[in-house]
């Protein structure tokens, strides 16, 4: 019973109280290129968290079996970045067949993925939390899913300040920091709910 309340307060934790891009400042390039319109934020949202999810499985059994056993840890980094950008390799192959629409909406941001600090920072932290492996999936998906949750709310609010009359200074990128700023502010007021 004690481990799956665990497992709860690592959902909760990670998807409101410590939100891996209002919190924590991951993955800000996506979540500040990306979150124009809801649709395109949402396909990143779940590229970001298959990938993720994946990422994170992988690199902890690749940690846990080989870096580990043979005393290889300082190639912790290098080696879960290739495994991510080879996940991403295979996420773009999928999307470019069965989702052209969504491939094509995102662009140049997809390869990005490679680079999202996101996704490392997650497969390094499940490891510096030494968390098993079901804890360690728990808290990739959670924190994908806070990552997801987060892009869509930003891009709801960046179309809705498209409509709105926004002095000329603030229009663009001012305006989503102060909004992306109050967004995570009122994030903090999950704070107490991990405790």
């Amino acid at each position: 019973m004690d481990y799956i309340l665990n497992l709860f307060l690592i959902i909760i934790t990670a998807v409101l109280v410590n939100n891996v891009v209002l919190a924590q400042f991951l993955g800000i390039c996506p979540f500040l290129g990306v979150s124009r319109k809801v649709e395109t934020a949402n396909g990143m949202g779940m590229a970001v968290t298959a990938v993720t999810v994946m990422a994170s499985l992988v690199t902890f059994i690749i940690q846990k079996y080989v870096l580990n056993t043979f005393g290889l840890e300082y190639l912790q980094t290098i080696v879960f970045i290739l495994v991510i950008a080879s996940l991403v390799q295979m996420t773009e192959m999928v999307l470019r067949k069965s989702m052209p629409v969504l491939y094509q909406a995102l662009g140049v941001f997809l390869p990005l993925i490679t680079t999202n600090c996101c996704i490392l920072g997650v497969a390094i932290l499940v490891i510096q939390k030494d968390l098993d492996m079901i804890q360690g999936v728990v808290y990739s998906a959670s924190t994908a899913l806070g990552f997801w949750l987060a892009m869509v709310i930003f891009a709801g609010l960046r179309e809705q300040l498209e409509m709105t009359d926004v002095p000329k200074s603030m229009k663009g990128v001012p305006i989503a920091l102060i909004t992306a700023s109050l967004l995570a502010m009122a994030f903090m007021g999950f704070s107490g709910i991990g405790r």
